[in-house]
């Protein structure tokens, strides 16, 4: 089988350093040296002012909720239902965001008195979004609103159907609206093409957030008494890969904060599960918490996620949070074992390798697990990928962009073939008759040929600086670090370090890791890192020959003591190119 090396072209980007007026003004005013007052002017950052509000995201700059369309009328209408005692059914997605933002809104219900339920839908039975069989279950149950959260904005079907059964639907989602929009009570989604909301970016869950923060307003509740439900924000937000900036940073940053002060028992007991002792960044929350919380609506039920989010009780909080663990770990071995069929499959038909686009069907793939498989697919091949299973006999699956390409858009132009879909530019969701899926690969496959750039078929490592290792010390990490939280649009820097060595106990570790001690000429120290799947550079390496890394400075803990690593994301041996 050929490797990842064959496939991927890599380009080394240095982005540029900034206007040196500005450069050496901001550090004069911040007093920081030369490497992260670049990285400031880099990020729009050139005044005392600016550089206060990034590195300390106030609260108090959150936009006002009601700038939202529709929300003066949805808001009215849950304090109505509240007041009144109507039931109220929250609705809510199946994934990360789904989950937490139904967690948020429940509790927050709850704790108005309101008489409520959460229903999540079963991925299997039911597939994404609201569906004609959870309408069902509302009016059967005597509910009279229903509250979606990151999902609805398609759903015109179900909800013609609660309408009819005397049911209000408020749509809270933060996906691309349709043509034709369905009849709800309010849609709240900030990219509605008439919703004049300063920020189109929100998470389904912040959306949530902004219809609850509207409803205390009106009710007269301190914002102080939602700080509780920031925890969740912040891992709806880092989870759902929405940009850090604006809105996000501010709910991200005091969101995590939350985390490492006082989360709920739920998510304390997942960061417990993945070993965290020390302080909890971005990428725990991605890595940790996300896939453990996916992991309950992929393989059983996202209620379980739910349950764990909203329990109080420490006990309850880890016998839900060993559960979920348990599912995480059967999702590990079904990505793997799904991963090496698909590609095995392209590697079976040369027309698939070099192919600009990857679209595989197997009727006996896990519905729950593509999406991460097609993530797995384009690490090796990088080039839009679509993954589809046979489920309730239909053809499913889930769609994984590149950088810079709109794979929603690419199969909104195949919708004629298609049952339903929905999504975003860099991923979506799919489902379609099974006699159409040739068909589907065809021409999806013809459309990404036709638009895709070839400089989107190229991985494209941006580094924000050169620097020597000397320059790498605890003062300058932790300036470093006051850059976080990390994600799309504020990204951890990447360096680019030149003539390196290995001290001689490199070796490879895993599944082709590289685990290296690097020294560099200049410097009286050697630096430990890690470079994930480059195994093939360690002969070369091993040999002594010198090689320039592309890479991210990172805490790492071990054994409950944090030390700092390069994870190097590229390596380029002495000479190439």
């Amino acid at each position: 089988m050929r490797t990842e090396a064959d496939h991927i072209r890599k380009i080394w980007a240095l982005k540029p350093p900034g206007d040196p007026k500005k450069v050496a003004h901001i550090r004069e005013a911040l007093g920081v040296g030369e490497t992260i007052a670049r990285l400031l002017v880099q990020r729009g950052i050139t005044s005392f002012d600016q550089a206060k509000e990034f590195f300390r995201p106030a609260l108090e700059k959150l936009h006002d909720p009601f700038l939202m369309k529709n929300m003066e009328k949805a808001s009215d209408r849950v304090i109505q239902a509240i007041e009144t005692g109507e039931k109220i059914l929250v609705y809510g997605d199946y994934d990360v965001d789904g989950t937490t933002a139904v967690a948020l809104f429940y509790t927050f219900l709850q704790e108005q008195g309101a008489v409520a339920r959460y229903y999540i839908p079963d991925r299997y039975s039911e597939g994404y979004g609201i569906s004609v069989k959870g309408v069902e279950y509302a009016k059967a149950e005597g509910f009279r609103l229903i509250i979606s959260l990151d999902c609805g904005i398609r759903a015109v079907d179900p909800i013609l159907t609660a309408r009819a059964a005397g049911i209000d639907v408020i749509v809270c989602d933060h996906h691309l609206p349709p043509e034709k929009l369905p009849p709800a009570f309010a849609i709240l989604d900030p990219k509605q093409n008439d919703c004049a909301y300063p920020f189109d970016e929100l998470s389904g869950c912040a959306v949530g957030f902004k219809l609850v923060q509207a409803i205390a307003m009106k009710k007269g509740i301190p914002f102080e008494r939602l700080e509780p439900y920031l925890d969740l924000l912040a891992v709806s937000l880092t989870c759902d890969i929405v940009p850090l900036t604006g809105e996000n940073r501010i709910l991200t940053w005091h969101g995590m904060k939350r985390i490492n002060e006082a989360p709920r028992k739920g998510l304390r007991a997942l960061l417990n599960l993945g070993g965290k002792k020390k302080k909890a960044n971005v990428s725990d929350v991605v890595f940790q918490i996300g896939p453990r919380i996916n992991a309950a609506g992929r393989l059983e039920s996202g209620r379980k996620a739910v349950e764990l989010l909203v329990s109080g009780d420490e006990k309850i909080a880890k016998a839900a949070g060993d559960c979920i663990n348990q599912h995480n770990e059967n999702r590990k071995m079904l990505d793997k074992s799904i991963t090496r069929q698909a590609l095995a499959m392209i590697a079976e038909e040369d027309a698939l390798v070099y192919a600009k686009s990857t679209v595989l069907f197997h009727p006996d793939w896990h519905k729950g697990v593509i999406g991460i498989v097609a993530s797995r697919l384009i690490e090796t091949y990088h080039r839009p990928t679509v993954l589809l299973t046979e489920s309730n006999g239909l053809a499913t699956g889930s769609a994984r962009s590149v950088r810079g390409f709109d794979i929603h858009k690419a199969i909104g132009q195949c919708s004629d073939l298609l049952t339903r879909f929905g999504g975003h530019r860099h991923a979506a969701g799919l489902s379609m008759e099974l006699k159409n899926v040739p068909a589907f690969q065809e021409r999806f496959s013809s459309i990404v040929a036709a638009t895709i750039d070839d400089e989107q078929l190229v991985i494209r490592i941006e580094a924000d600086a050169e620097i020597h290792l000397d320059d790498i010390h605890p003062k300058f990490f932790r300036i470093l670090e006051q850059l976080a939280p990390f994600g799309p649009e504020n990204m951890r820097p990447v360096f680019i370090s030149r003539g390196m060595c290995d001290n001689g106990f490199g070796r490879i570790v895993g599944e082709d890791h590289l685990k290296l001690n690097l020294i560099q000429a200049g410097c009286a120290r050697t630096f430990p890192a890690i470079a994930f799947r480059q195994g093939r550079h360690f002969a070369e390496i091993s040999r002594g020959k010198p090689f320039d890394i592309a890479y991210t400075i990172e805490p790492n803990e071990w054994n409950g003591k944090v030390t700092l690593q390069l994870n190097i994301k590229d390596i380029r041996m002495a000479g190439a190119v």
